[in-house]
């Protein structure tokens, strides 16, 4: 029997968890209130800060508390566009501008959004990573659901309630610069979790892994593996069901 591989033991946790302690906080939309169900609420955008570990910014954005005499500061992931001391609308009644937050359903077919809600109330899930956006393809009111179309090209129904900020996720075009240097990839790994550098698999020992051992670094069996295949067996390409280069034109079924 083998040693206890890497992918084994990142699932322990461990030395492997996420590095959190300097993190500004969780960024999302603000609660569901009356407010933004009936009407509009309006925030001014305060500061706009770098969050360690993750490639977009966030706006810290304060509203007036609609039940009590205070301020609420909320973190939103910034969208392109977005400037301190401007003022951002979230609600129903909400102008389709940069910055502000809307139900999907209020917006025009090929609107580009951000930070959509997968059910209406969870506050943002999907395109959040600096420079994604989706897009808002068609509409169906009298079903109340929305379809649009994901960073990743695929498309996605959702209820026509859930919410989203208008405009592109700001920092892109962040991976278009080369590292260029270990001492930038180590810096960049730091602030997010322990795994660089990362040895591969066939120039480690039989003992250490799958792919090991041999007198030439090759893999020696198929890379793809199983779903049910036991956890010291996981690696490579897991339950694939296609591999090898993509040829051909890629088509897009609207």
């Amino acid at each position: 029997m083998g040693r206890v591989i890497r992918s084994q033991r990142k699932g322990a946790g461990s030395i492997f968890t996420s590095r959190t302690h300097r993190r500004k906080g969780a960024a999302k939309l603000r609660s569901l209130d009356y407010a933004e169900r009936e009407g509009y609420i309006r925030g001014l955008i305060k500061e706009i800060i770098h969050d360690p570990g993750r490639g977009a910014p966030l706006a810290k954005v304060q509203f007036r508390d609609p039940y009590r005499f205070k301020t609420r500061t909320e973190l939103f992931i910034a969208t392109e566009g977005m400037y301190t001391g401007q003022f951002v609308y979230c609600g129903k009644k909400a102008k389709l501008a940069i910055g502000n937050t809307i139900p999907i359903g209020e917006m025009p077919e090929g609107s580009i959004i951000s930070n959509i809600e997968e059910k209406p109330g969870d506050r943002g899930a999907i395109a959040r990573a600096s420079g994604n956006y989706a897009t808002v393809i068609g509409q169906n009111a009298d079903d109340g659901i929305t379809r649009i179309r994901l960073p990743s090209g695929s498309k996605k129904t959702l209820q026509s309630a859930c919410r989203a900020t208008v405009g592109v996720v700001a920092g892109g075009g962040r991976i278009e610069k080369p590292l260029l240097k270990a001492g930038r990839a180590f810096f960049k790994h730091r602030a997010k979790r322990n795994s660089w550098p990362r040895t591969r698999g066939v120039a480690m020992n039989p003992v250490d892994h799958v792919h090991g051992g041999g007198n030439h670094q090759h893999i020696g069996k198929a890379s793809t593996v199983a779903r049910s295949s036991v956890p010291g067996q996981k690696v490579g390409l897991i339950a694939a069901r296609r591999t090898g280069l993509i040829r051909g034109s890629k088509v897009n079924k609207d």
